[in-house]
């Protein structure tokens, strides 16, 4: 692998953006279904064609540069959350002039002073008009992988209510996987209703769900970037391997050599040893049995001797079915 700089930040180009709204003129309008815009005609000419709509040339506000648009018919979209923490958010105010406000909850970045809005309408500030406080504004990175190019698309929400959603969600998701490998999600628009002072008011929220792995899968530890791209076409692939039982504990808290031979026997068909018994576990097992015998005949031999010295003779049955043991048990000192 070639060399990188190590002064700068590594960062995919932007390829557009997800919205959950447009503006007709200077009014802006709420949208039920994805808004797809992109610098790129071909990048929303390919989203029109997977998710319905008729591509347009825009240009946003208070900006000269024509960008390509397409209102889309769909109200969810899959995509992929990359590497990394792909998710920030911050309550702004804007203006013609730029940001005028940018706050972590609790600190104002700009004037390094409080948060201003909860200083001057209280912890329920979200509840004002817009146009008095910040809004609170979520942007989450991701990749859509059936769209050209290798870059990111930024979905970006000003709701509330959608804030703590993605921010628990992102939060679990990179807990198990460390922020390494994709994780494949849907983004879905929901309409939600909120009632408060006898009105009701409508709003949509995006909504970041797994999309064909289970909680289990995605918290396990990375997933392989192919299960990432097709989860529902590799089942086997996502199995979840139950945890191996630990064979020689097992063993060693049995009581005879025959305790043993059936703990080997449980893991052969579990398919976790050679039924010809020359691996590893095997032959651990068979020097375990091995020893036990030897404690049984020295403690017969203890207790059998007279004042002598002499052993009584003593004939054992074999009234047991011998069951399949590994032939080279007989190299260890076990009882085949």
């Amino acid at each position: 692998m070639g060399s990188r700089l190590l002064n700068i930040q590594r960062k995919a180009a932007e390829h557009g953006r997800l919205r959950t709204g447009y503006t007709q003129g200077n009014r802006p309008v709420r949208s039920a279904t994805w808004v797809v815009s992109s610098h790129s005609e071909e990048h929303v000419r390919t989203a029109a064609g997977l998710w319905g709509g008729e591509v347009q040339s825009w240009k946003p506000l208070n900006s000269s540069i024509e960008q390509w648009r397409v209102i889309t018919k769909s109200d969810s979209i899959e995509a992929l959350i990359t590497p990394g923490d792909p998710l920030n958010q911050y309550n702004e105010m804007w203006s013609a002039g730029g940001c005028q406000r940018r706050c972590d909850g609790e600190t104002e970045l700009l004037s390094r002073k409080s948060c201003l809005c909860a200083a001057q309408f209280g912890q329920d500030w979200h509840l004002q008009s817009k146009s008095r406080v910040c809004s609170t504004t979520s942007r989450l990175n991701v990749m859509l992988p059936d769209l050209s190019g290798m870059g990111m698309w930024r979905a970006e929400t000003h709701s509330f209510y959608a804030a703590s959603e993605w921010g628990a969600m992102v939060d679990m998701v990179l807990a198990g996987t460390g922020g390494q490998g994709f994780v494949p999600v849907t983004l879905r628009i929901e309409p939600r209703q909120r009632v408060a002072e006898g009105q009701t008011k409508k709003f949509p929220v995006v909504v970041v769900e797994l999309r064909g792995v289970t909680p289990r899968q995605a918290l396990s530890g990375p997933l392989s970037t192919a299960v990432a791209l097709n989860p529902s076409q590799a089942p086997s692939t996502l199995a979840i391997e139950a945890p191996r039982p630990d064979y020689v504990a097992l063993a060693a808290g049995g009581l005879t050599s025959e305790d043993v031979r059936e703990v080997w026997r449980q893991a052969r068909k579990a398919g976790h040893v050679d039924p010809k018994g020359t691996d590893p576990l095997s032959v651990e097992l068979m020097a375990i049995a091995a020893r036990m015998d030897e404690d049984v005949a020295a403690e017969k031999a203890a207790a059998g001797t007279d004042e002598d010295g002499a052993i009584d003779a003593e004939v054992v049955e074999d009234s047991y079915e011998r069951q399949p043991w590994p032939a080279v048990a007989k190299a260890g000192g076990g009882h085949p």
